[in-house]
């Protein structure tokens, strides 16, 4: 699959944590760095997300915000 985003970052899962609904997924991109995608619990599901899963992070924003 192609997709026109350019922001992608290959990591690994370390940490799924299903909520009720939402489900929080943490991915290292680079060691130490550590990225956190918040996502529905049946997208999750639906993926068969698990620790140690190789992944692509896809960020597609209209927006990017840094503070100092």
């Amino acid at each position: 699959m192609q997709l026109s985003a350019r922001n992608q970052l290959n990591g690994k899962i370390k940490n799924v944590e299903l909520g009720a609904v939402m489900a929080n997924i943490k991915i290292e991109i680079s060691e130490p760095n550590t990225i956190t995608a918040v996502i529905t619990k049946e997208s999750a599901e639906k993926l068969g997300l698990s620790e140690g899963d190789d992944v692509t992070a896809i960020i597609k924003s209209t927006e990017v915000i840094i503070g100092k």
